[in-house]
């Protein structure tokens, strides 16, 4: 009887029933734009914007002596395999011109078809100048022998040649990996930096890129500027006081760091035009006859160590947990430094960074 019985009916007919529907529906739409929009991200504060800038500023900077690290790797392993090539192709040549005289030489006994010694011996007409004429042979054949011997050894000596050129092009490579990684890695944070300094209005961008350029920290509002940038806006144009290095060395490469102020900051710069912080710092200390390594975290390492309360006038400084900064310490609590993309190299005090230690070298 079950097949009988009328389907149960819903509480909402035909078309009370589309209409609720199409409410859910509405409803549903609704609350999904407004829950949309409530986890929107609102737009940053200027003062966020900076000091998330920073951030990305310092993360390109450490990755940028990464970089500088990786460069100077791949620049010996290139130079290292090309030696070996050069090497190798010298050998090469030398070789083939010893199998080419050695071929000259069979060539002209094959055609000779020399006779057994001796029936030489047996036919010849003065057994005095046959003998005469067999020690010179043989001692042909001791130079012959000699000179198969040195082709041997000549192509043993290509053979590891090359092997040690494979090996230095897989380390190349490898190297030139890294690099293109860590370039990838600088470039990523920068244009990270770049799209949230858009996000700010013409005229904070403005007070921002100004204040920057001329060393400020912040204004009222969180943006660098106001008062404290005029205070700081002569620190490019020179050193404030009396400069006394301790040697004619400090003295050099303070004046050459010196020569490079307004320069702007380029990651990977090691100058004339433009620099990053350890590019200046090396180039300043070559100026004055001293070779520096490339990066900040072997500068460190280039000369002995002195505390804060040390310094003198050429001691390197260094910034961060990371010690991925550097400047030029010259005197007064100032040094000079190239700080970032968009700030040129300028006079700076060394308090407004964190401190890490310090390095005299010359």
């Amino acid at each position: 009887m079950a097949a009988h019985r009328k389907p149960k009916q819903s509480p909402l007919g035909g078309q009370a029933a589309r209409t609720a529907v199409t409410l859910a529906l509405a409803s549903a739409a609704t609350a999904t734009v407004f829950e949309g929009s409530g986890h929107a991200a609102p737009r940053p504060t200027p003062a966020q914007v900076k000091t998330e800038v920073d951030r990305l500023y310092e993360q390109a900077e450490a990755a940028t002596e990464k970089y500088n690290g990786a460069k100077e790797k791949a620049d010996r392993a290139r130079a290292a395999f090309d030696r070996l090539r050069d090497e190798a192709a010298r050998r090469t040549e030398r070789l083939n011109r010893s199998r080419d005289a050695l071929g000259a030489v069979a060539a002209a006994q094959y055609r000779s078809g020399g006779l057994d010694p001796a029936i030489q011996l047996a036919l010849t007409s003065d057994p005095d100048q046959y003998l005469e004429r067999a020690a010179l042979a043989e001692k042909a054949g001791d130079r012959q022998a000699a000179a198969v011997t040195a082709v041997r050894r000549e192509l043993a000596a290509v053979r590891q040649l090359r092997g040690e050129s494979e090996g230095r092009l897989r380390e190349l490579r490898a190297q030139e990996a890294e690099l293109r990684r860590q370039k990838a890695t600088v470039q990523g944070k920068l244009n990270a930096a770049r799209t949230l300094l858009a996000r700010l209005t013409a005229e904070e961008r403005a007070r921002y890129e100004a204040a920057v350029a001329a060393g400020g920290h912040g204004g009222a509002d969180g943006v660098p500027g106001g008062s404290a940038t005029v205070a700081r806006a002569d620190r490019s144009a020179a050193i404030r006081g009396p400069l006394t290095a301790p040697n004619a060395r400090a003295t050099e490469a303070i004046a050459f760091a010196q020569a490079q102020l307004g320069k702007p900051y380029v990651w990977g710069a090691t100058g004339p035009s433009a620099y990053d912080c350890s590019g200046l710092t090396q180039a300043a200390w070559r100026a004055a006859g001293v070779s520096l390594p490339r990066t900040t975290y072997t500068q460190i390492n280039a000369g002995r160590r002195v505390s804060r309360s040390e310094l003198a006038p050429g001691d390197l400084v260094f910034f961060y947990s990371g010690i991925s900064h550097v400047g030029l310490y010259i005197g007064g609590g100032q040094m000079i430094h190239a700080p970032r993309p968009g700030a040129p190299v300028r006079v700076a005090p060394i308090d407004e960074m964190p401190f890490a230690g310090a390095t005299r070298v010359g």
